[in-house]
Parts: structure tokens; sequence; C-alpha cells
């Protein structure tokens, strides 16, 4: 088939559905479909590259610098008379194509797609579907946020229950325009849609999947320690993922500090980039136990998930958390919140534990407890292996795949279409 996908995050971007929308390009490639993608371009002008295999069509773009692209580092807040200042704009800004329709319109005029799947209604996503609805071309729709990502994250209080009420319709709104939509999990679907609720077009879980052979238990070389600067000798609890304020790292940080007490031996590695990561290395650091690496790519990244010995998240705005799959591949048990979708892939007391969003109490108490039993940690590294396979990439391939031959089979009266 000749696929084209549409996405307002892309590779290198760093987050949920950049790696998702990447790994779901290439993977399609490396099965023999045709595939263009088309996102925002990180230089700010339209081009196009053929990327791992992929037609990738970069489109104008403007710098939004009220958040970083994800790409670049974020710098150190500027000080000033030695205090820092918080930072409201940022060099590197997160690129969005504000006015993409011609452009979409000639990518698409010339690929010809047999089907859209579109990730972010976003610009570009609006017109793809714009463009497909008026060619009977026939959208495939994946829901990868929630209205409490957005509300969480801009603090407006009273007003959030509302804008959130606002959100899950036009959420609904837009996906009932699809042919086929997609959520990454079941409870995900449940909480927009609603439990026994009728829906105009069909609606499947289908999880973000990892690449399990690039994530899976091992030992880790010494040369990773020591580039990493990480004490081979004391366990690692581990963090990976954005260092933003809604992800709640701070909250990880201080309930470590607090099992530290308990049991002084461990240490904490965070890995990632975000706004908020010079904020917490001006609040935190060796003395504390707590190591900040910063953001690490492949295949880096994929070693020090190895290291960790309990992996800790206290977000509370995962839809399905990407990272918690690639930890309980690595084989670590998983201690996180019981908000969002995270207890399908954390499940309480078979590998890992569930604690209650916000509570630096029970994340502790989680931490002295698996750190603190061995037989626990090895019964639950073993299940986190075992509900990582749920979750292999090539299912989820095979699933999507079967839903681009349905729709394309429908819209075409019946016709199969080879695959």
């Amino acid at each position: 088939m000749k696929i084209a996908i549409a996405t307002a995050v892309y590779y290198p971007q760093i987050n949920g559905v950049a790696v998702f929308s990447h790994n779901l390009a290439v993977g399609l490639a490396g099965r023999g479909h045709e595939v263009m993608v088309i996102c925002p371009s990180q230089t700010g002008r339209s081009h196009t590259e053929v990327v791992d295999g992929v037609k990738t069509v970069y489109l104008r773009s403007v710098d939004a610098k009220v958040y970083p692209d994800q790409i670049h580092d974020v710098p150190e807040n500027r000080k000033m008379l030695g205090v820092k200042m918080p930072r409201l704009i940022y060099r590197h800004g997160l690129r969005v194509s504000v006015f993409p329709q011609l452009e979409v319109k000639r990518a698409l005029d010339e690929f010809q797609p047999d089907v859209v799947h579109v990730q972010v209604s976003d610009p570009i996503g609006l017109s793809v579907v714009w463009y497909a609805r008026r060619r009977g071309i026939p959208v495939v729709t994946t829901e990868h946020n929630q209205p409490e990502v957005i509300t969480d994250s801009l603090r407006i209080g009273p007003l959030k229950k509302p804008v959130n009420v606002l959100l899950s319709n036009y959420f609904r709104n837009r996906q009932s325009k699809s042919d086929f939509v997609t959520m990454p999990t079941e409870l995900a679907i449940t909480k927009l849609i609603g439990e026994g609720s009728k829906f105009p077009v069909p609606v499947a879980a289908v999880s973000n999947g990892v690449d399990l052979s690039s994530f899976k238990p091992g030992k880790v070389s010494r040369e990773i320690y020591d580039k990493y600067g990480v004490d081979a000798d004391v366990p690692v609890v581990l963090y990976v993922g954005r260092v933003d304020p809604e992800k709640k790292v701070e909250l990880v940080i201080e309930a470590f500090k607090e099992a530290r007490r308990v049991v002084p031996k461990m240490q904490l590695v965070v890995v990632g980039d975000g706004v908020d990561k010079a904020r917490l290395e001006g609040r935190y650091g060796e003395a504390d136990g707590v190591k900040m690496l910063g953001k690490v790519l492949p295949p880096d990244l994929y070693e020090l998930y190895k290291l960790g010995s309990v992996f800790v998240t206290a977000s509370p705005i995962e839809t399905q958390g990407i990272v918690l799959i690639e930890a309980a591949a690595s084989g670590m048990p998983l201690i996180a919140v019981n908000a969002g979708a995270v207890a399908e892939v954390c499940r309480d007391g078979e590998n890992g534990v569930l604690c209650q969003p916000g509570s630096v109490d029970e994340m502790a108490q989680a931490i002295v407890k698996l750190m603190s039993d061995d037989k626990l940690r090895e019964k639950y590294s073993r299940r986190s292996v075992e509900i990582a396979h749920e979750h292999d990439f090539e299912k989820t391939l095979d699933k999507f795949i079967n839903i681009y031959s349905k729709v394309v089979r429908d819209a075409s009266g019946g016709v199969e279409l080879a695959v």
C-alpha cells in the first residue's frame, strides 16, 4: 500500500508521538509498503528527504519559542544578580506549520496515497483529513492525547473541568470524521468515548509497541558506567523521559531521597531533558544521590535501561507510556502512579507497584520495598518481560496493516488490495 502519515512532531524529536510515528513509518517501509511522512521542518524551510527508507516531506514552519523543540539541549536559565530567572522563551522552539494546506495538497497530489494516518489535530493533520475527505481516500486517526494531558500543564484552576469537557467533545468530534480510530489502550478508549457508548466509526486499542530486539534485559559494559559517570557498584533507581513539569520528576526525586534514608546504598539516574531540568539540577545533585544525564539517544539509551534495578515515574498523564514498556522489556520492575492507562503496563503486585498520584510517601515506600527485596525484584522483572511481549512492535505493525487494508477495501467497494 501507499500510506501517508501526518504528524506534528517527528524524529529526531523525543516524545511519545514522535517516537511512535517514526517507528511506524520505518516499520511499514520495512514490510515493503511505500510510506510518506508529512511533518514540520526543523529548519523552517520546506524540503523532502528519504530518511530510513521513508519519504519525509518537511513543511514550512515557524519557531514557537514558548516550548523547546526536544532536539537541542535546554540551556541553563540566565542569572540576574545571582538569581536564576524563569525561562519564558527558548532559542530552539518547537516548530509548527501554521498554514500548510497548499504544501499538503502538493505532497499528496504527487504521492497519491491509498490511505492516510493522522496522529495529531494540528494544522497538518486537519489539512490532510480535509484533502482525503474530498478525494475519497480513507482516513485512520490515532488519538494519543487525553484532555488532562493538556490542562494539567496549564494551571487553569476552576476552569480545568469545563475545559476538559470541551476538549473531550472536540477530540470525539474529530475522531468521528475518520474511517477508523485507534488509541493505545482500552482504558483510553473508555475514558474518551465512554463505557458502552456508541461511536459512529470503528475504534480499536492498538499498543504503541516497542522493538523488543532493542529493549531487552542484559548486563551493561563498564564503559557505559564510565562514560556517563554512574557508579557501577551502587544499585540504580532509573527514570527515563521528558523532564518537564507535567512529568512530575521532582516527586520521583523527593521519593528517592526519602527512601534513601532507609536504603542508603542506591543512586537515582535521570535520563532526559526538558524545561524543568535546569531547575532540578540547581536544587538536587550528587550529594542527594541524584545523577541527571540529560538527553541520551540510541544505542546508548538501550544500554542505560539495563542499568536500573527499578524504574520509577510519577507522571499522571500517560495514555500508555512508551518508556514504561521499554523499561519492562529491559527487565525492570516498575513503580508508577495509578492514573491514565499506566495500569495496563505497570500491574500492581505483578510486575510493579502503583501509587496514588502525587504521593511521595507511597512512592518512597515502594522504592524501599523493591530495593530491599532481591527475590521480589527478580519475580517482577520476569513478569515485566512477559508483559512487554504483549506490546511487541511487530504485533503493532500487523494490526495497523490489517486496519489499513480494511479501510482501503471498504473504500474501494470490497476490492482486496494486495499487501
